[in-house]
């Protein structure tokens, strides 16, 4: 009984995601997507000239970063 509870617990702590026959970690496709879409938004600041107001970006680019792939993770993977 102990060995199923441990199955089904530890059956849900990484997800695995075919890319063309090669198997990832999701965290490793959803940081990608973070920073993908951390460049999209750095491209919308600098076209809207808001890039000089939002303070320093050795600090805002990075916690953007994070931010869109913790989202980008409760959208797709949260149970």
């Amino acid at each position: 009984m102990a060995a199923v509870a441990l199955v089904l617990l530890a059956a849900g702590c990484d997800p695995i995601i075919s890319i063309q026959g090669s198997f990832f970690p999701s965290w490793i496709v959803c940081m990608t997507v973070g920073g993908v879409l951390t460049v999209v938004f750095r491209q919308m600041f600098s076209v809207l000239r808001l890039e000089p107001h939002l303070g320093p970006v050795l600090i805002v680019y990075p916690s953007l970063w994070i931010l869109l792939t913790m989202l980008t993770w409760l959208t797709f993977y949260r149970t």
